[in-house]
């Protein structure tokens, strides 16, 4: 366990930056107990607790079993020695010092919640914000959820796939919108490189990855994801030198959902993983879009299963995925004028829907669409619209207005 006992003779935030470091590889991303504990007692402390070296207080199982029924957690869990049992074959591997030092040598960083550079926008995953980010690129801030679209589908792209991806991605940088994928064949790989073409923002394209960011996967992408942490960001949750398993592929896409204001499914098959990058994205508030196919291609069987389900807004162009991220009427602060109101610049349907939400508890979409006379594919856009802009909150699929909205 190098450079844990060391930690308590650091100041206050380079300790909490080892303890995450170190609880990064010891725990699985999402690790809800994990998660919790920290939340509970810090970074430093549940440290101790997880590696043994500190023994909790009789009230600790109660707050995390709180915590992990208000962030939508299991109700029920196998309690802390279960959790301690399952970590305690990786304390012995524990070395943040180790990985810092890959960090550095790889001329990237590791961020943490309090960071001027972390992405304020991981916070509305809740519970599931990571614990801390592995970044390699250069040194700039990421930018707000409003100017980043994700674009994600199949590795088995099809031309016509690839054709529309690599438009809207071009397209999108020229508009100074960061374009953000997986780094995986296929589509995500088209998203990247049409973002490189036409990147004018400083950071064109981010890449989140599955597996430690020493190691660009796959392999065959070697050139396109160096290319991305030179001109734009390539981060993960998990230290350097983890593999990309199946599980963390899945965990990854809750961070690309919450990156951005738009998810675009471009193509995806009936069981596709950018479905569950679509659903992250619905489940926080976020806009899904997806791109329609032919009806024999069956790389376009998820992305019309989306739209039946009305779980996605149809966009067919560049214009139609920057209207959904609320780039017009987009102001910054400067110049505004004292009596300006927060719903100002809101289209028409926005103002209806945002007449319809209950002040004091929540309502469902499909209600929402009785009330406001609006189609449920236009009320779940207009709500995301609305969340990004603080006018709406959502707690377990509900929505309501925010007070002051």
């Amino acid at each position: 366990m190098k450079g844990i006992t060391a930690v308590a003779v650091l100041g206050k935030q380079d300790r909490e930056r080892i303890a995450r470091a170190a609880l990064a590889r010891l725990m699985e991303p999402q690790d809800s107990v994990g998660l919790a504990l920290v939340r509970v007692l810090g970074a430093v402390d549940a440290l101790g607790i997880a590696t043994g070296e500190l023994e909790g207080g009789p009230n600790l199982e109660r707050e995390i079993s709180s915590l992990l029924v208000d962030g939508g957690g299991p109700s029920s869990w196998a309690g802390l020695p279960a959790s301690l049992r399952r970590w305690a074959p990786r304390v012995p591997d524990l070395a943040p010092d180790r990985d810092l030092e890959t960090m550095r040598r790889l001329g990237g960083r590791l961020i943490i919640p309090g960071d001027d550079l972390w992405p304020e926008q991981l916070q509305d995953l809740g519970l599931q914000e990571p614990l801390c980010l592995w970044w390699r690129g250069q040194e700039q801030q990421l930018p707000s959820a409003r100017r980043t679209i994700a674009l994600v589908g199949s590795r088995d792209s099809t031309n016509y796939g690839a054709s529309v991806t690599g438009d809207f991605a071009y397209g999108l940088a020229q508009r100074g919108y960061t374009v953000v994928s997986g780094g995986a064949y296929g589509i995500d790989a088209h998203a990247h490189r049409g973002a490189l073409s036409g990147g004018v923002a400083s950071v064109p394209t981010i890449a989140v990855m599955a597996g430690g960011v020493d190691r660009f996967y796959p392999s065959g992408n070697e050139d396109l994801l160096r290319a991305v942490s030179t001109q734009g960001a390539v981060i993960s949750e998990v230290p350097p030198g983890s593999a990309p398993t199946r599980y963390r592929f899945l965990q990854r896409n809750r961070l690309i959902a919450a990156l951005a204001s738009v998810t675009v499914v471009v193509e995806a098959r009936w069981r596709s993983g950018a479905l569950n990058t679509a659903h992250h994205a619905e489940s926080i508030g976020r806009v899904v879009a997806t791109v329609p196919g032919s009806i024999h291609s069956a790389n376009s069987a998820g992305c019309h299963r989306l739209l039946r389900d009305g779980g996605a807004v149809c966009v067919t162009d560049v214009g139609e995925i920057a209207e959904l991220a609320g780039s017009i009427g987009e102001t910054t602060g400067e110049g505004k004028d004292a009596g300006t109101a927060p719903h100002d610049g809101l289209s028409l349907e926005d103002l209806i829907l945002l007449d319809a939400l209950p002040l004091r508890s929540f309502t469902s979409v499909e209600k929402l669409t009785v009330v406001a006379g609006l189609s449920p594919e236009s009320v779940r856009a207009g709500l995301g619209r609305l969340g990004l802009l603080g006018l709406a909150g959502s707690e377990r699929g509900g929505w309501k207005r925010v007070k002051n909205a």
